[in-house]
């Protein structure tokens, strides 16, 4: 019988985690990259947060720096990690970005390398001959069905949005099982959560359409903390601010319907990410256990994002405040 994991088994993590939260890219951080002379200038203040330093910024060093920092991050964690198994919730994401990124390439005949990510459970090159095979005995189950499921619709419809469906369906399954085995009610929530924005983006993206309930019923996941019949009355005629009254995603429902009629996609896509991001900041105050690691987590992998989003921006030349509106609320 393994041994239980006991909240004080983190405690010299949590220690250590509160050391480094100090060097996350947090909202000085950013004004000062965003408001840099050049987009050089900008890359120096990463230095700060333990990136090595770019002679050179273009789009592809942006992204080898911030692949090798994702990957020395994940190794880094689950040596110390008392419960490894959690940081499958995270990783999992990037297998099935490698899984899309596979099967859209197979279908046009190009090379996958450049767009694969090294961070999943399963390592892209096994991955990668896996689809190239079609031999999936090294995948996990659940996965290795969507993607072959996948493939086929892609081939038969050349439509990539229903084979990314497939795909997102059973990345919401292995996620939702992923959290469950690992016993946190507060990781099992984070989860709920993501479902919750996932179907609240569905509900937008749907109205934007003009398209009716019984299509939104095809596109929603299950697990959410909203029941899905709860979110079909949006699309039969129910104000969204009503569906989702009195739950995290109260603002984000009212910014989604703004969006619906001609408002700011990026700022309602934000307010669904910063209701996320606040639940997870509750992490920062617990003193010790599963909570303040998995918060981290979920904190550098918005750091991830933010560092991108700032420096293609300012490549391709976009103003600070336009920059800024696609920027997350920090951690920190």
């Amino acid at each position: 019988m393994s041994k239980k994991i006991r909240d004080a088994d983190y405690l010299y993590l949590t220690t250590k985690i509160r050391a480094m939260e100090s060097r996350l890219l947090e909202g000085d951080r950013m004004d000062r990259m965003l408001e840099a002379a050049t987009v050089e200038d900008a890359a120096k203040v990463l230095v700060e947060c333990g990136y090595p330093e770019l002679s050179v910024v273009t789009v592809d060093t942006v992204d080898e720096i911030l692949a090798q920092a994702r990957e020395e991050f994940f190794a880094e964690l689950s040596s110390q990690a008392p419960n490894e198994a959690m940081l499958d919730v995270f990783k999992v994401k990037y297998d099935y970005h490698n899984a899309k990124a596979l099967l859209k390439c197979e279908a046009l005949g190009l090379n996958p390398s450049r767009l694969l990510v090294d961070t999943g459970r399963v390592p892209p090159e096994v991955l990668e001959e896996a689809v190239k095979r079609s031999e999936f005995r090294d995948i996990p189950e659940v996965m290795a069905d969507a993607i072959i499921k996948a493939r086929e619709v892609l081939g038969a419809t050349k439509d990539p949005q229903r084979s990314d469906l497939i795909l997102d369906q059973a990345y919401f399954r292995e996620m939702e099982a992923l959290a469950e085995e690992s016993n946190s009610d507060f990781l099992k929530k984070y989860v709920q959560m993501l479902v919750d924005a996932a179907n609240l983006r569905s509900v937008v993206r749907v109205l934007r359409m003009g398209r009716d309930a019984d299509y939104l019923a095809t596109v929603l996941f299950h697990g959410g903390s909203v029941n899905e019949s709860r979110v079909l009355k949006a699309a039969e005629g129910e104000a969204l601010e009503t569906v989702y009254f009195a739950t995290p995603f109260e603002a984000a429902a009212a910014a989604g319907a703004s969006a619906v009629h001609g408002g700011s996609l990026t700022g309602f896509e934000k307010a669904c990410d910063d209701a996320v991001n606040a639940y997870m900041q509750q992490a920062k105050y617990v003193a010790f256990g599963e909570q303040p690691m998995l918060g981290y987590v979920s904190a550098k992998d918005n750091e991830f994002t933010a560092v991108r989003i700032i420096l293609t921006g300012r490549l391709a030349g976009l103003p600070a405040n336009v920059i800024r509106e696609r920027l997350r609320n920090a951690y920190v």
